[in-house]
């Protein structure tokens, strides 16, 4: 059973920066690159943050504090965070921890970006 592993890519459109997350976000080293990469963003004062975890098929506590991690800097720096393509996992767990009122939870890409360019 080939442990998981967790990879992103990284696009701009319409001055939202796009991270699609893939595979499986369980340890906050494993999210090193995407933070450090995300600071330099906000430094450059690009602070709109799409993440798109349609292919993302676990997160667990750690996972999740990355996420917040992300919500927290962008919000501190004047910017925001919204979420899209959820699975019924990933939902539940924003559920129980009531994050889903915290976050923008939207269905698609354009949403996304229309909610963050509002």
């Amino acid at each position: 059973n080939k442990k998981m592993i967790f990879s992103y890519r990284s696009s701009t459109e319409s001055s939202v920066n796009i991270y699609l997350l893939d595979g499986e976000l369980i340890d906050r080293g494993q999210a090193v690159s995407l933070l450090e990469e995300i600071e330099a963003q906000i430094e450059r004062n690009e602070n709109k943050f799409l993440l798109n975890l349609a292919n993302l098929k676990y997160l667990n506590s750690s996972g999740l504090n990355v996420i917040i991690n992300i919500l927290t800097k962008a919000r501190k720096s004047g910017g925001d965070v919204a979420i899209c393509n959820v699975n019924k996992k990933i939902t539940e767990l924003l559920v129980i921890t009531k994050l889903n009122s915290v976050f923008n939870v939207c269905n698609s890409v354009e949403k996304g970006i229309e909610i963050l360019n509002k």
